[in-house]
């Protein structure tokens, strides 16, 4: 018995030290599994053995912690092997469990989207600070307030506490519909703190722009007063804009092919844009001298103002033009006038005004302005050297009429055939060739290609022929 007792203590105790052996591998990890440090800007009263949670789930602990020699805190995050590996672009929190304990401290992680990055991080790896966030104290917030604000402070919670006195319930339900509000409202604060440089730079710089518009506060006011004033204008108009806004998708439509034609113009005015590049440079010089010359108008232009318009009753231009008669009455209008030359007034019945009459006037005019058109060139070389009608000028030969005389006499009265000098033979008879129906620029010789030769249609609009052409035989 002695024996089997001594046998029995032996393995008790070794049971015993096997079973303190696993605990402390358990506890202390041996040393292995699957680890990751996490970089924050302070530890934030984190202790070793601190749970790390998923969506509040634990699935790690927090196994050692030492600091950067820039004072950064790096946490060595021990996580489960179900949950392991970490993808690229968790992000850590560290928060706390309650108000009741001082470290009662937790890392939250929370992993990325569907869209975030689908690479791990590896055992030894690295959760960067752009990527971790350090809860802020109560206390650290107090004391940034100085007393008389910490007191105000009191105060307002004190007024909630009444406010939401006896409203329990209402406000639990207010709360439910709220929860998506917070919750992105959460991600938001989130994103603002991701980048904590930009951040400060961004307040810097709002910091300055209000400065700045405080210092412009007088004409911020006048600006908005201005402002009033415009809208106030445009909203006594609504009837007006209303009627606008109704006109605009039509004007809209209508525009619309103006704008696809306009698209093709500007394609036809790529060429004249581009040979005016020269001309544009050669331009320079004489801008330069027009700018004095615009310098010096200013004057000019002030007076011309003065005289068009001028502060007073009857003392400028545009004054003076309300004294004169009904000119749109005279011009546009149809009614019944009379005219005067001097010897009483003559009823000339109802008739248009002076813009319709001149229009029609020029229309009628049209045919007589078409037919004359062609003997342009025979008008201006007449007066260009004031020459006698007909014959070869410095202008060439563009005459219709061309008189003849010749200065000899048929013998026995039988007319004779002389030859004319450059125009072939011409028949005469008693003296005279017979040719009255000349065609513009019948003086010169048909154009081999017969530009010069006018068709059937044109001739019997213009009345000439071409058989009285000058160079041609006179049958």
């Amino acid at each position: 018995m002695r024996t089997v007792s001594g046998i029995g203590r032996i393995a008790a105790i070794a049971a015993v030290v096997a079973a303190v052996v696993l605990v402390g591998f358990i506890i202390f990890g041996g040393g292995g599994g699957y680890t990751v440090k996490a970089y924050f800007q302070n530890a934030n009263q984190l202790v070793k053995g601190n749970q790390v949670e998923l969506d509040g789930t634990p699935i790690g602990t927090v196994k050692d912690m030492a600091l950067t020699p820039n004072g950064q805190a790096v946490i060595t995050l021990g996580i489960q092997g179900k949950y392991a590996p970490l993808p690229e672009g968790v992000h850590a929190t560290i928060r706390q469990a309650s108000q009741s304990g001082i470290a009662n401290r937790y890392v939250d992680l929370q992993m990325p989207g569907a869209n975030g990055d689908k690479q791990k991080i590896p055992d030894g790896g690295a959760i960067t600070i752009d990527k971790t966030t350090t809860s802020v104290d109560l206390d650290q917030l107090f004391n940034t307030l100085n007393p008389p604000t910490r007191k105000a402070l009191q105060g307002f919670f004190k007024g909630e506490a009444k406010a939401f006195d006896g409203k329990g319930e209402m406000t639990n339900v207010a709360y439910q519909y709220l929860n998506p509000a917070l919750s992105t409202s959460r991600r938001l604060f989130n994103e603002l703190n991701r980048d904590t440089p930009r951040l400060e730079h961004f307040v810097t710089d709002s910091s300055r722009l209000v400065t700045t518009l405080a210092s412009r506060r007088d004409d911020l006011s006048a600006l908005i007063q201005n402002l009033d004033t415009t809208m106030g204008a445009i909203g006594s108009q609504k009837a007006a804009l209303s009627d606008a806004l109704l006109r605009l998708p039509d004007f809209m439509r209508r525009s619309n092919t103006t704008f696809v034609n306009l698209r093709a113009a500007l394609n036809d005015v790529d060429p004249l844009v581009n040979a005016s590049k020269p001309v544009a440079i050669k331009l320079k010089p004489f801008l330069n001298q027009l700018q004095p010359l615009l310098h010096d108008l200013k004057p000019t232009v002030a007076d011309l103002r003065s005289v068009v318009r001028r502060p007073g009753p009857a003392n400028d231009l545009t004054e003076l033009t309300r004294s004169f008669g009904p000119l749109a009455s005279e011009a546009l209008d149809t009614k019944n006038r009379s005219i005067d030359f001097g010897g009483g007034p003559q009823d000339v019945g109802n008739v248009e005004g002076a813009f319709p009459a001149t229009v029609k006037a020029f229309k009628d005019s049209a045919p007589t302005i078409a037919f004359g058109r062609p003997y342009t060139p025979d008008f201006l070389g007449w007066l260009d050297d004031f020459s006698t009608s007909g014959g070869y000028d410095a202008l060439g030969g563009i005459s219709r009429t061309q008189v003849i005389f010749n200065a000899t006499t048929p013998e026995n009265g039988v007319p004779a055939v002389i030859p004319l000098p450059q125009r072939g033979a011409a028949y005469k008879q008693n003296n005279r060739i017979y040719q009255y129906k000349r065609c513009p620029g019948a003086a010169e010789a048909p154009a081999s290609d017969k530009s010069n030769v006018w068709s059937a249609d044109e001739m019997k609009a213009l009345d000439c022929k071409e058989e009285d052409r000058a160079t041609g035989n006179f049958k």
